[in-house]
């Protein structure tokens, strides 16, 4: 029985010994953990001769030392992650390759195992199509992204999925053709957008007609003209 306790005790040595090693060369190789100031556990994971390797667990600095992220790494050095709340639910999740985002990220909806955006990335920027969603799972808005800015293409939908705004942008600006919705459906409105700003002649719709012309270099509203039965 003593011999069995040593022989315990010495593995649990050597483990411990065995952990924040360098190589020959100075590179962090094998079992690492680090620690916060408190001694609480900040990471684990495994090197090979400095790189790091499988699975390294981020904690938090609480009582619990609840897990806070998880990065997976493969052979090319890129690694999946994935971050949680203090409850253990995702709150996002995605490859990086040089600490930064790439491809397609999903966000989730607070406590819940839905997606409420999904993004994507490119050296770190957004890049391409981020859709966001309402907890029903319908999309609520797809905006198209260049180099980080908002780039081309922008949709807005109600809950129901009918369309509420379709919209250009241009280096995060509104820029070019708007087409507005009512709570129906029907069309509202429609005109052009300079940097931000209304230009040009706007039309405003009710019950599929144009009531109103607003042209927008003057700020003047144009009613529209009804003709009498007997012109």
């Amino acid at each position: 029985m003593k011999l069995r306790l040593v022989t315990a005790l010495l593995l649990l040595a050597s483990a411990a010994f065995a952990q924040n090693q360098n190589d020959a060369a100075g590179k962090r190789h094998g079992q690492w953990k680090g620690t916060y100031e408190s001694k609480r556990t900040r990471y684990e994971g495994t090197f090979d001769h400095g790189k790091e390797t499988g699975t390294f667990k981020f904690y938090n600095d609480d009582a619990k030392s609840t897990l806070a992220a998880t990065r997976v790494f493969n052979a090319d050095g890129s690694c999946y992650t994935t971050f949680f709340d203090a409850n253990g639910k995702k709150v996002n999740e995605g490859k990086e390759v040089n600490k930064e985002r790439e491809g397609e990220w999903k966000m989730y909806f607070k406590g819940k195992d839905m997606v409420m955006q999904l993004e994507n990335y490119k050296a770190g920027k957004l890049e391409g199509l981020t859709k966001i969603f309402y907890d029903n799972g319908k999309v609520a808005e797809e905006i198209s992204y260049k180099n980080g800015l908002r780039n081309g293409s922008y949709k807005k939908y109600m809950s129901t999925g009918k369309l509420k705004e379709e919209s250009t942008y241009k280096d995060n600006k509104l820029h070019g053709a708007a087409t507005f919705y009512d709570d129906a459906g029907a069309l509202a409105a429609k005109g052009q957008y300079t940097e931000n700003v209304k230009s040009g002649k706007w039309l405003y719709y009710k019950n599929g007609k144009v009531e109103k012309t607003v042209d927008e270099s003057n700020n003047k509203i144009q009613l529209q003209h009804t003709k009498r039965k007997s012109e």
